[in-house]
């Protein structure tokens, strides 16, 4: 497998047995001194634990079941906090593009340029952001079959980039609700990159509350034990230190202070898994 390097750290390695990454943060930025606030609890979190941490959170939600649902500060103002909060906390960023046109400005800022699971076949969308020089991040899309990632690989390929991560956030099955096939981590680390398992969207029940998408957050801890057992690389977590006041994603999201329990039980799973 390629190992992908996240940045010039020594330890944002990821893949071919180096530790379990995590991405993690709020679904998207709320305030700056709340999103501050849980992304220095998480990197403390992560230095006792001894595995690398990439913040995460979206500068625009565009794809919200409502009009009038919470999209975030917009890009301007979204890098700004973004660059704040990677300079005082000194960890990498990972955030979502949905256009052409915002893969250069977020290459600037973030380490990693993410591709939405409703974006993964754009194939303009990829190529651009393959041509920006950072990791780029694609979910897997709720309607794809894991198998056909492989054509999103060829595009990077394509776009000169070999720093990729692939993502799996669940399958839409039925109406408002997903499942998570496990098979889809090793078909998806058998095209020779890392393998990341989104834990909290593929709870999700899109669109399940009307207006909103709805979730089941006590399946996460279960999802992630049987994704680490499979043998994925890394984790992808939304975390919120009050769901119930989050602006996006709320019942999906893992709280703050149940994170490093979790975290342990992962990282014991994997630790026996990359020892095979």
């Amino acid at each position: 497998m390629n190992t992908v390097q996240i940045c010039d750290k020594e330890n944002y390695v990821v893949g071919g047995g180096n530790p379990l990454l995590l991405l993690a943060g709020p679904c998207v930025l709320e305030g700056f001194e709340r999103c501050l606030m849980i992304g220095r609890t998480i990197k403390e979190i992560t230095e006792r634990l001894g595995i690398p941490y990439v913040f995460k959170a979206s500068f625009d939600k565009a794809n919200r079941s409502s009009f009038n649902g919470f999209r975030g500060p917009g890009l301007e103002k979204g890098l700004e906090m973004l660059k704040a909060i990677k300079d005082e906390l000194h960890v990498p960023i990972v955030t979502d593009v949905h256009t052409e046109e915002q893969v250069v400005p977020v290459a600037k800022v973030a380490d990693i340029v993410q591709i939405p699971a409703f974006l993964c076949r754009q194939t303009d969308l990829l190529y651009a952001a393959a041509q920006s020089g950072a990791v780029v991040n694609v979910k897997k899309g709720q309607f794809m079959a894991p198998g056909d990632m492989r054509n999103v690989v060829d595009k990077l390929h394509e776009g000169g980039c070999s720093k990729i991560l692939l993502t799996e956030r669940g399958a839409t099955f039925g109406y408002n609700n997903l499942v998570v096939d496990m098979r889809s981590f090793p078909i998806m680390r058998s095209f020779g990159y890392p393998v990341i398992f989104d834990g909290t969207h593929s709870v999700q029940l899109p669109g399940g509350a009307g207006t909103c998408s709805a979730g089941n957050r006590e399946y996460v801890p279960n999802l992630v034990r049987a994704a680490v057992g499979c043998g994925v690389d890394g984790l992808f977590l939304e975390v919120h230190d009050n769901p119930e006041e989050a602006l996006c994603d709320g019942p999906n999201m893992v709280y703050l202070d149940k994170l490093e329990d979790l975290l342990k039980d992962a990282i014991a799973i994997h630790n026996i898994v990359r020892n095979k």
